[in-house]
C-alpha cells in the first residue's frame, strides 16, 4: 500500500451474518484506491456492490481479510475516527421531524465539533460552501420531506462534502432521478473529486454516465472485482456483458 492510498483491501471476504451463519457475497478481494480516483462500481443486482461499500465504511462486518483506510486498519478505527475518513450516501431516505436541508448538511460537521456539538463560524462557512456547491442555496430552509428526489440526493451529497472526508462512497445516488439530474450529480461528484482531491466511489446502473464522468470502473461479478481505466471498459468482457453490447 502506498502512503497516499485511501483504501487497501487485502484478501477481503465480505457479506453478512444470518442466524449464526456467515453468508459470503464477495471473496478474496484485492483493491487499492488513491486520492483523485473517481470510480464507478458496476454489476448486476445482487452482485455485491452495496455489500462492498457498506463493508468498507464499517456498516457490515469484514468477514475475513484486511481493509486499510488511509494506512490504518478499519477494525482499529473508532467510530469518530472513521467518520472523519469516510462519508457514505445510501439509497434510504433519512427522516426527521422538522428537519431542514440545512440541518441535514450541518450534520456532516458534527464529527468536527466540540463536546457540545456547537457549530463555530469556520464550520458554518464549510456548511455554506457545501450547500452552494450543490446548488441548494434556494432550498436550504425547506423540510427534507418537501424536497424532490434530486434535491434530496444533492442534500445528502452536500452533507457528505461538509463531512470533509478524503473518501466518499455513494450507493446508487441516481436511482429514480430524471436524466438531467443524473448528469448533474455525476458532474458534481467529478468536480468535487478533482477540486478537493478526494477518492469518490459510486455504484450505479447508469453505465453511460460512468464511462462519461468516472476515470476508473470497478466491475463486480462472480464474487470478485476487477478495476480498470474507464477508457478500456467497453472492450472488457464483463462490461460488454453488463451493457449488452450497446456501449
Amino acid at each position: 500500500m502506498t502512503k497516499s492510498s485511501c483504501i487497501e483491501i487485502i484478501n477481503g471476504t465480505f457479506g453478512f451474518k444470518k442466524n449464526n451463519n456467515q453468508i459470503e457475497v464477495l471473496k478474496k478481494i484485492y483493491l487499492e484506491c488513491e486520492p483523485g480516483d473517481y470510480i464507478g462500481v458496476v454489476g448486476v443486482n445482487g452482485s455485491g456492490k452495496s455489500t462492498l461499500l457498506r463493508s468498507i465504511c464499517g456498516l457490515l462486518p469484514v468477514l475475513s481479510g484486511t481493509v486499510n483506510i488511509s494506512s490504518r486498519s478499519l477494525e482499529d478505527l473508532s467510530n469518530l475516527e472513521l467518520s472523519k475518513k469516510i462519508s457514505i450516501v445510501l439509497t434510504e431516505k433519512i427522516q426527521g421531524f422538522n428537519l431542514t436541508a440545512f440541518d441535514a448538511v450541518s450534520a456532516g460537521q458534527f464529527p468536527h465539533t466540540n463536546l457540545f456539538n456547537k457549530l463555530m463560524p469556520q464550520q458554518l462557512k464549510i456548511i455554506e460552501e457545501a450547500i452552494n456547491a450543490c446548488g441548494l442555496k434556494l432550498h436550504r430552509h425547506k423540510l427534507l420531506s418537501e424536497l424532490s428526489d434530486g434535491l434530496f440526493q444533492k442534500t445528502m451529497i452536500a452533507k457528505s462534502i461538509a463531512q470533509q472526508t478524503p473518501l466518499m462512497l455513494l450507493d446508487e445516488p441516481t436511482a429514480f432521478l430524471d436524466y438531467a439530474s443524473k448528469h448533474e450529480l455525476f458532474l458534481l461528484l467529478k468536480n468535487v473529486c478533482a477540486e478537493q482531491n478526494k477518492c469518490v466511489i459510486v455504484s450505479s446502473h447508469d453505465l453511460d454516465l460512468i464511462l462519461k464522468y468516472c476515470n476508473k470502473v470497478l466491475m463486480v461479478k462472480d464474487a470478485s472485482t476487477t478495476l480498470i481505466p474507464s477508457e478500456l471498459a467497453t472492450r472488457h468482457e464483463i462490461f460488454k456483458e453488463l451493457s449488452g453490447g450497446y456501449l
